[in-house]
């Protein structure tokens, strides 16, 4: 009979001493105390159905103790025998079936060391529970019971949390951030604005200006929240998740009906992952007008230029700089971007970045991405890890082609025998 399918510890012989148990029985209850046996030395608890039973070699063990299986696969005990067996196994292992106070301090440890983790998923939380009653010699209660555990645990990991956050808030910032919802008697008026919420869920769309500007109109209105700096430094990202998932899936009058720490705690994780996630946005945006204009010759050389359409340029160029200065005064503030970065020094850093691609265009169009990534990760003040690079080096080859394909013009360094143009002299006045 094939082995494959079951665990290493299913094929294992009974050990002398579980022998002797298992021998004394009766040949009726003997497969069925040797299988429980066996199932409970592997994972602390009783086989709870038949699927329970499908890792163990039962017609193996059949034969190991010299008894038939049973041509149904069925293992049935009566009630009162069942449960002696069951306490001897209890006893031969060590342990006890789970008390009311189990319960109660169980659900104190999910909630302390496996909630945060578990990400608001049941069967994680069942996991840890089974294990942490293994550890402790505890008998798991029924499927049922431990379910209750798990989700009292969750619940009491969430109430905590809101709690936590809530009382971390003043007054203001609560009025500001409830504000997001609009009012109830507005939203059933006809014609009436929808809630600001709405807006700040909504996506940028192509890249233009328009669109930047819509972006730093959303930052614009998150900062003025003011949520407190620190408020969510030690809060795991799945709990932020969480709460941003609630306020992303329920309307602004399904979020009022929620308890007031609840609904604060999850606007507020809301706004807070808000306010990255638009600041990428943008940043997306910007690398979206770099594609174009690293596929659009005409249009690099306009925006780059002044010599076609200086008027349009100009009048473009000075409707961007205010949405530069304010991107760029945002990410330092929020410690994002290096303290020292000005909104002076991004057409310098976009110029930098069109003369690459000019550069990389001959060997590798798509190399560009590559210095753009390493561009940004060196703004940042600080990153958990560098961007991973989706674009591999320029090869000795790559380079050495790229350099003769330059424009002449191009040159830093004029062949010699040359001399860079020099401006004219301005005659000196009579």
């Amino acid at each position: 009979m094939s082995n494959q399918g079951f665990s290493e510890l299913a094929l294992q012989p009974l050990a002398p001493s579980d022998y002797s148990m298992v021998m004394a029985k009766s040949r009726e209850n003997r497969l069925t105390f040797a299988t429980w046996l066996m199932f409970f030395r592997d994972h602390g608890r009783f086989p709870r159905g038949p699927s329970d039973l499908e890792s163990l070699d039962i017609a193996a063990l059949a034969r190991q103790i010299e008894v038939t299986g049973p041509a149904d696969g069925g293992l049935l005990l009566a009630e009162r025998t069942a449960k002696r067996l069951r306490t001897e196994i209890r006893v031969r292992y060590g342990f006890r079936e789970a008390t009311v106070a189990d319960a109660d301090s169980l659900t104190e440890w999910l909630r302390d060391h496996a909630a945060a983790e578990a990400g608001g998923e049941i069967a994680a939380m069942v996991e840890r529970l089974e294990t942490r009653c293994r550890e402790l010699a505890i008998e798991p209660p029924s499927v049922e019971r431990v379910e209750r555990i798990a989700r009292a645990a969750l619940r009491a990991h969430e109430e905590r949390f809101h709690a936590d956050i809530y009382g971390r808030l003043s007054p203001a910032i609560r009025e500001r951030l409830d504000e997001l919802l609009g009012s109830a008697e507005g939203e059933n008026a006809t014609g009436s604005a929808p809630a600001t919420l709405l807006t700040l869920c909504g996506n940028p769309g192509r890249p233009s200006l328009a669109s930047m500007q819509e972006e730093l109109a959303k930052l614009e209105l998150i900062r003025g929240i003011d949520l407190p700096a620190d408020l969510f430094n030690h809060a795991l990202p799945r709990d932020l998740e969480r709460c941003r998932r609630r306020v992303a899936v329920e309307a602004p009058h399904e979020l009022r009906r929620h308890p007031d720490a609840a609904r604060i705690t999850w606007l507020a994780a809301f706004v807070y992952l808000r306010a990255r996630s638009l600041t990428d946005d943008l940043v997306d945006l910007l690398i979206e007008m770099t594609e174009m204009q690293a596929a659009d010759r005409g249009l690099r050389e306009l925006m780059l230029s002044e010599a076609y359409g200086r008027d349009r340029v100009a009048q473009m160029r000075d409707l961007m700089k205010p949405l530069m200065e304010r991107l760029v005064e945002r990410a330092v503030a929020e410690g994002g971007a290096r303290d020292d970065l000005r909104a002076g020094d991004i057409p310098v850093l976009l110029k930098m970045i069109m003369s690459t691609v000019e550069f990389t265009r001959p060997v590798s169009p798509q190399a560009w991405r590559r210095y753009v990534t390493i561009l940004l990760d060196g703004l940042c003040r600080r990153r958990e890890r560098p961007t991973q690079l989706t674009e591999p080096e320029l090869s000795d080859d790559d380079l050495h082609t790229a350099m003769h394909q330059l424009p002449p013009d191009s040159c830093v360094l004029k062949p010699p025998g040359t001399s860079a143009a020099r401006r004219p002299e301005v005659p000196a006045e009579a």
